[in-house]
């Protein structure tokens, strides 16, 4: 059993109550692929999840193509020594194929119901489950296949019973518009940080109208916003972490998303957290989300972030992080949740 309760939030129409924070699994599925986070030490990606169960996360978000294959494979290692009846939700996706010769390339982004009957057979297998929790199409598909189709697919899968609820990952509003006249969609996952806040403007109207839930990724900006890290920590990522190619890890970019955080101490301070937990937390506060998925490498990178779980920011918090954002000019997009909008 978890050592702590932790509140919980409906995921809208999937009937899952869940925790506001959940256990990402992208950065555990190890190097040698296209958007690896670099090497990493199995031993305590398990060691992670089990404390993140622990502390009362009742939630993980994976996908196959995180490691092509091993984060999920990880995720059932780590589970296995968990009764069934206490183990967490486990969230997987579909719809990214990969070529085993060629680790490194971009995956196909494949809507093929055949392909995605398959996928959902091997997930269930890696994850050792009888029944996936939640299934995401993780990037809109681009082998010709319309949405209109392979929403239909997902939509099987779940009258057969092979998944429980069904989501769309990184799909626009029109979109997520298209495949709501073929059925309903449950979960939307978007990026979504103080720093990537256009999900914002177009999404979130849009999820609040339909009644989906929202598990909003990258919402500590991949480690930028955790208070942790320096431009010299960003020169020195490896080849093999992506973060080390991308525009948010260089240049006036970087110096920004840098001082923003910076300006967080002050908030975090208040609320006796992190500057992690203050940044998620500021995420969680916008009528809509649900939950925000936080990646974590070993143990103790949980307890860093876990008390965005509780942090209630205040209208004053709202109004100095939106300060912070127009006077460091870090990210793009809505610069504060209108509180008034919430249920």
């Amino acid at each position: 059993m978890s050592e702590h309760s932790l509140p919980k939030r409906r995921l809208a129409r999937s009937g899952f109550d869940i925790t506001p924070v959940g256990f990402g699994a992208w950065a555990i599925g190890g190097p040698d692929w296209g958007w690896g986070w670099g090497t990493q030490d199995d031993a305590q990606s398990i060691a992670a999840i089990r404390h993140a169960v622990a502390r009362g996360i009742n939630w993980i978000d994976t996908a196959p193509v995180y490691g092509l294959g091993h984060s999920e494979e990880i995720v059932r290692e780590a589970l296995s020594t968990i009764p069934r009846s206490e183990r967490p939700l486990v969230f997987t996706k579909a719809g990214l194929v990969w070529d085993p010769e060629k680790r490194n390339a971009l995956p196909a982004r494949i809507g093929d119901a055949k392909s995605l009957r398959r996928e959902v057979e091997d997930s269930l297998r890696r994850l050792d489950v009888e029944v996936i929790d939640l299934y995401q199409m993780h990037w809109p598909a681009n082998d010709g296949t319309p949405i209109e189709e392979y929403w239909a697919t997902f939509a099987d899968l779940k009258a057969e019973g092979k998944v429980r609820a069904i989501g769309l990952s990184n799909h626009d509003r029109e979109l997520l518009q298209r495949a709501a006249t073929v059925a309903p969609v449950d979960v939307v996952q978007p990026p979504f940080s103080a720093i990537k806040r256009g999900f914002a403007e177009e999404g979130l109207p849009w999820v609040r109208a339909h009644g989906s839930g929202v598990l909003a990724y990258s919402p500590l900006q991949s480690g930028l916003l955790t208070g942790a890290f320096t431009p010299s920590r960003a020169r020195a990522l490896p080849e093999n972490d992506w973060r080390s190619r991308d525009e948010e890890f260089a240049g006036e970019a970087l110096y920004r998303n840098l001082a923003f955080a910076d300006e967080l101490r002050p908030i975090a301070a208040r609320h006796h957290a992190t500057v992690a937990a203050v940044a998620a937390a500021w995420v969680l506060a916008w009528p809509g989300i649900t939950g925000a998925i936080i990646g974590a490498r070993k143990p103790e990178h949980i307890d860093g972030w876990i008390d965005a779980a509780t942090i209630a920011l205040s209208p004053r918090d709202l109004d100095d992080i939106e300060d912070m954002l127009l006077a460091t000019r870090a990210g793009s997009g809505p610069t504060r949740p209108d509180l008034s909008e919430a249920a």
